[in-house]
């Protein structure tokens, strides 16, 4: 669950009694949603609201406070509330969270001086001040809205997810293990743009991986343990004991590396390197990253597995990272999403490890033993696509909603049948705009949150398809 500042807003031409009485229900709504709250008490100011510059100060100290907690800000208006003092809290508390803005309605029989909001026209007045004060804002789905009411508790839902994507992709490190295949010049990107926007890649070599899996012996602690959840993970029969044991030591030394470097994610050069020089594919142990909510993208897409690790911060359920990879029959709103696949097994109707059947070819069998393989499950998706574009100087993408569905499909890997409304228009954007083949998945219906944390918090350009 979320921890948010609180303001309520109060102005003193309006009765103070609807102050009073919308504080403590936006409260107790946030407290039966699990939420924890920082808002004044009424020891601190009238009601615990806040009206005056002195009300502001005291919030913003407040909120500086428990700066590290605060996850985002919600403006409470009770009635119209005073809009400088709402902009100036924010202002002061500096706390760069995203906010959400919301009014409680009137009641036709309650529109006397006695009992009147006039919220309605209070919250344009004070979005109108956060827009002069350049402090971006969020909005309830409908104007005005009962704090009590089924559809705030679905906004608040919303908004819960926004702060943890924005939360999330701030000041994120990801790691790069080993170097972009070389065919694959469609996933590079620009480390530079990344970290202008709070997002730093740590790298680490392929020939280091190896070399520290060469110095581990077969009973180490780590290695055993992580040949355990591997067995528990995954069907394993018919693999041969070997390989299991190299994709053991292979993920105690991805594991080790990401906790002594602190980053959450990874992307990782999947082929030919560790085939050729280590015997296995990195598969399984990337699919146990991804289902752990560690998301671990391949072929080094380091844009991709920001794409899976937002959709993963939205929904709180694992990504995968696909290929836009084939037409459905003639169907022009479906379409066949594949990996090799590192899918999580939450993905899976059913799941077991293989060999790598497109890479065998190449290196042999015995070498590409790893991959989790089965038929994606049937449920809504949510995907995006997130960009580094060097021209423009920025990062974009693009995100929307469909679903898996359960056509018929007969192939190897990991894949599933797709529906997604105006997918010729998606596909068009794609091509026109030069994005990847690859997309980030999940089993959600965020894309919403994903395009108000990207756009309106971080400033990415991005498109939202309908």
């Amino acid at each position: 669950m979320s921890t948010f500042g609180v303001i309520i807003g109060n102005r003193g031409f309006f009765p103070d009694v609807l102050a009073r009485d919308g504080r403590e229900e936006i409260l107790r709504v946030l407290a039966e949603q699990g939420h924890k709250a920082f808002c004044l008490t009424p020891e601190e100011s009238k009601f615990g609201s806040v009206e005056t510059f002195a009300d502001a100060r005291r919030c913003a100290d407040l909120f500086r406070a428990h700066g590290d907690e605060i996850d985002g800000v919600l403006v409470a208006l009770p009635n119209f509330g005073d809009e400088r003092a709402i902009a100036d809290t924010l202002r002061l508390a500096r706390l760069n969270v995203p906010v959400l803005v919301q009014a409680t309605p009137d009641a036709p029989g309650k529109m006397t001086i006695a009992h009147r909001r006039d919220s309605f026209c209070g919250k344009m007045s004070a979005c109108n001040n956060l827009k002069q004060y350049g402090i971006p804002y969020s909005l309830t789905t409908l104007h005005t809205v009962s704090p009590s009411s089924a559809e705030f508790k679905k906004d608040l839902e919303w908004f819960s997810g926004v702060c943890r994507v924005v939360k999330g992709l701030r000041n994120l490190r990801v790691g790069a293990i080993g170097a972009r295949p070389a065919a694959f010049n469609t996933v590079r990107y620009s480390e530079k743009l990344l970290e202008a926007n709070g997002i730093t890649v740590e790298t680490l070599d392929l020939s280091e991986v190896i070399g520290r899996i060469g110095r581990m012996k077969d009973n180490d602690d780590r290695a055993v343990q992580k040949l355990k959840n591997i067995e528990r993970y995954v069907t394993t029969s018919g693999i041969p004991q070997p390989a299991l044991l190299k994709m053991a030591k292979l993920g105690a030394v991805i594991d080790d590396w990401m906790h002594s470097a602190q980053v959450k994610i990874s992307a990782v050069q999947c082929w030919t390197s560790l085939e050729e020089n280590l015997g296995v594919v990195p598969c399984t142990v990337m699919s146990m990253m991804s289902d752990s909510l560690i998301s671990s993208a391949c072929e080094v897409d380091v844009c991709g597995v920001l794409g899976m690790h937002a959709l993963q911060l939205a929904s709180q359920t694992p990504s995968a990272l696909l290929d836009w990879n084939n037409n459905y029959g003639s169907d022009p709103n479906k379409a066949v999403c594949f990996h090799c696949s590192n899918l999580p097994k939450h993905f899976f109707k059913d799941v077991q490890m293989d060999f790598q059947a497109i890479i065998a070819g190449t290196v042999g069998k015995e070498n590409t033993f790893g991959t989790c393989v089965g038929r994606v499950k049937s449920g809504a998706m949510s995907y995006a696509r997130f960009s580094t574009d060097d021209l423009t100087g920025k990062i974009r993408g693009y995100s929307g909603e469909g679903r898996f569905t359960d056509d018929p499909l007969e192939t190897f890997g990991g894949a599933g049948v797709v529906e997604i409304p105006n997918m010729q228009k998606l596909l068009h954007y794609i091509c026109e705009n030069g994005f990847e083949h690859h997309v980030a998945a999940n089993f959600s219906t965020v894309a919403p949150v994903i395009h108000e944390a990207t756009t309106r918090y971080l400033g990415w350009d991005m498109y939202a398809h309908a």
